[in-house]
């Protein structure tokens, strides 16, 4: 693979992905051995296209070109590739959704755990305040357990306030990119491109 190259895009203008490959299995996972259809695109490909992507405008349409520099591009290998990156894309926004359902599920958890902990924190602070209430050091005892309560909500309010959202953009990245036409240019395209 060698260094693609974007068409820029603004606004609503189409935004066009270009890879150029020697052949079109370099686009896939040497290690899967599954048929192209169902195999894995090559971590590194994915990456650029999922880099493609974040880098145009949103309301851009995006486009995926494949150029081969070795091979011709049949029209059975451009069906086979617009299926193989439109599933790949497919199973990396379901796995996404499903990485933020479990995040929301240990949100939900971390924060039955951490307010039971502050309710006990409170009150082993009430009580020990009273127990101690003549010392010097009750309060620094007190305001140290309820501090401690505060902290131990401190996950589940960076779960439901900062890590969820970028988990959501990935799966709509992924979505977007699950519809993206996909086109095979052959080596005899090659000066077309």
């Amino acid at each position: 693979m060698t260094t693609p190259s974007t068409a820029a895009g603004t606004g609503a203008a189409p935004h066009e992905l270009r890879l150029y490959l020697g052949e079109l299995r370099q686009l896939f996972d040497s290690m899967d051995p599954a048929p192209f259809r169902e195999r894995d695109l090559d971590p590194k490909a994915a990456e650029y296209i999922v880099d493609g992507a974040r880098e145009a405008p949103a309301a851009a349409t995006l486009s995926l070109a494949v150029q081969l520099g070795r091979e011709a591009g049949a029209e059975s290998a451009a069906a086979l590739l617009r299926d193989a990156v439109h599933e790949y894309f497919e199973r990396r926004a379901a796995g996404k959704r499903r990485e933020l359902r479990q995040l929301f599920r240990t949100g939900r958890i971390s924060l039955l755990i951490g307010l039971v902990f502050l309710a006990g924190a409170i009150a082993l602070a009430q009580w020990l305040g009273s127990l101690i209430r003549h010392e010097g050091y009750a309060w620094l005892v007190s305001e140290s357990l309820i501090i401690g309560g505060w902290v131990a909500l401190w996950r589940p309010l960076e779960i439901f306030l900062y890590e969820w959202w970028p988990m959501r953009a990935d799966a709509r990245l992924y979505d977007r990119l699950a519809t993206l036409p996909v086109s095979l240019r052959g080596a005899e395209a090659g000066g077309a491109a």
